[in-house]
């Protein structure tokens, strides 16, 4: 990050995201990022020359953090208060020629992105259908964690509309949606590949899950991985999060 003087607004403040130097710009009253987010940056397969696509990318924390690690990453945001941040957050880090930030409705895919013309696509999407769970009463935050603007079918199908033929979308949700996420994927030509089921601790059960799929892959040879699991019984994290994040 370059020596500049940095200028917050009104309510927004800095945090430091352990990353390459960088810095991320963060607004309570929208959303800030969870460990959901660090957790599916780091879960995918990178390869230097992938285009990737980040749906909902929020303050752009997911591009900041695999933005060594891949040739470019368009980022699309529903919220325009989020989205100025994303962008004022890429501008910050010195990404602006990797990393660019599109304000914008992903269900309308088909006006905004061309088919076929991303190698990934990662999301961390809301996991509460609309008519479940409290809503919080901060309108951003609502927003990303409820349905109120793209369900589960709604992420998937702009996947599948911007993935190469055996392209690969990454997505963190909750566990407990996991044969609709399945019926989900198959129904948009997608085949899981790999499955990771995330534990708060040891003994509890999973309420999180990231799972891997392929556009048109053979059916089969899904890889199951180790649960992550989140904190050791005294409450500090475990050694493999402690890794994530460093």
């Amino acid at each position: 990050m370059s020596e500049q003087k940095i200028f917050l607004r009104e309510g927004e403040r800095l945090d430091d995201l352990m990353k390459s130097g960088r810095m991320i710009i963060q607004d309570e009253k929208e959303f800030c990022f969870s460990m959901d987010s660090v957790l599916i940056a780091h879960f995918p397969r990178l390869k230097k020359n992938f285009k990737v696509l980040d749906l909902g990318t929020g303050t752009g924390v997911i591009p900041l953090l695999i933005a060594d690690e891949v040739r470019e990453i368009v980022a699309v945001e529903i919220n325009s208060r989020m989205a100025d941040i994303a962008r004022r957050n890429v501008e910050l880090n010195n990404l602006s020629e990797k990393i660019f930030v599109r304000e914008g409705d992903y269900r309308l895919h088909r006006t905004i992105f061309k088919p076929e013309s991303f190698d990934l696509v990662i999301a961390n999407p809301p996991y509460v259908p609309v008519g479940s769970g409290e809503v919080n009463k901060l309108s951003g935050v609502a927003r990303a964690r409820h349905e109120f603007t793209a369900t589960l079918d709604d992420v998937v199908t702009a996947a599948r509309f911007v993935l190469k033929f055996h392209g690969t979308f990454c997505m963190i949700h909750s566990a407990a949606r996991l044969c609709e996420i399945v019926d989900t994927l198959h129904a948009r030509q997608f085949e899981m590949k790999r499955l990771q089921i995330i534990q708060p601790k040891v003994g509890r059960d999973a309420n999180l899950i990231m799972i891997e799929a392929t556009v048109g892959g053979n059916p089969g040879n899904l890889k199951i991985l180790p649960p992550l699991v989140i904190h050791n019984p005294d409450g500090s994290y475990t050694d493999e999060v402690k890794r994530i994040y460093s």
